[in-house]
């Protein structure tokens, strides 16, 4: 057994590594199996010794973000844990310091977990990268956002959204309207995104003059897309066929991001799914890179986490 003991200059700042929070030294002792106990400024911390060296380690990560002017949130010091349970080299710093758009009175889009902050790394480093976990883990809306921080900085000319429409078996055509109104509720939360990032006008202006566009996956076909960021939501729902049509249209300069949740594919049965094969076969070939999500990852209301889990947990019953 092994006990280490970490002091600091007053309890105000130790309470502010715990976000405020004093409750969450409980959760130091179930991320990483140790027992702590802190009074005033000190926190001790006793157990195996290398989940005591594994505790104080996530406190100084704590510690250094904080001198280094960062609010330790409740999910950032969540992160401090998760990052020492698995021996991580990210950091608090660098989670607080990654922010992407915000002003004008609109908070700017941060990472809240260790898989979040690797794969908006990811979006900025590859050329394709497939996000890949159940809902609420913030894989579009990261999407969205990068796509969006890397048009507004000129680093790409447009922005490029599609969904395949599987309940219209992509036959758009006898919809009354244009083509924004026919997909419009198959990508509305691609639009939920972008309306929660910019200005509903300057949203639409970038529409109209196609810095921003967005089109059923079947219109994909045939097209080559230069200098864009292109996301492919939904992509679970895509079949093989329609998923290398999709992955082929990346022009120079171009990026791709290709969002799905493989436990929720929507298409016909004996349908395969178009995500699943490229998850299959593409893993190690250079320039794509998959970011994959779990359940503690959801950052929706907290209740969506337990509904994932007690689905999991049912459906797992029903094939064992």
């Amino acid at each position: 057994m092994a006990e280490e003991t970490l002091e600091f200059e007053n309890a105000h700042f130790l309470l502010g590594l715990l976000a405020g929070e004093i409750g969450l030294v409980k959760e130091i002792e179930s991320a990483l199996g140790v027992r702590a106990v802190t009074r005033d400024a000190w926190i001790k911390f006793e157990g195996e010794p290398g989940a005591v060296a594994s505790a104080a380690s996530a406190m100084r990560d704590l510690e250094t973000a904080r001198r280094a002017g960062g609010e330790i949130s409740a999910a950032a010091f969540r992160f401090a844990l998760e990052t020492a349970a698995k021996g991580g080299a990210e950091t608090v710093a660098e989670l607080l310091a990654y922010r992407l758009l915000g002003g004008r009175g609109r908070p700017a889009v941060a990472p809240r977990t260790r898989t979040q902050l690797a794969y908006l790394k990811a979006m900025d480093a590859e050329d394709v990268v497939f996000g890949i976990g159940p809902a609420g883990t913030g894989k579009t809306y990261l999407a969205v956002a990068s796509a969006v921080a890397a048009l507004k900085a000129g680093e790409v000319g447009r922005l490029v959204l599609t969904r395949p429409a599987v309940e219209a078996g992509e036959a758009l055509g006898f919809l009354p309207g244009d083509l924004t109104e026919k997909i419009l509720p198959y990508l509305r939360p691609l639009y939920d995104a972008l309306y929660d990032m910019l200005d509903p006008e300057e949203v639409n202006r970038m529409i109209e003059r196609g810095a921003i566009e967005i089109a059923p996956l079947a219109y994909m076909r045939g097209r080559t897309l230069n200098k864009a960021a292109i996301i492919l939501d939904e992509a679970q729902n895509t079949t093989a066929e329609q998923m290398l049509m999709f992955l082929t249209r990346l022009g120079e300069n171009s990026r791709c991001t290709v969002t799905g949740d493989p436990s929720q594919i929507d298409l016909k049965r004996g349908v395969g799914s178009g995500l699943l094969e490229a998850i299959g076969i593409l893993r190690g070939i250079e320039g794509v890179r998959f970011v994959e999500f779990e359940r503690r990852d959801v950052v929706r209301h907290r209740v969506v986490s337990a509904i994932i889990a007690a689905y999991d947990e049912a459906r797992g019953k029903k094939t064992d």
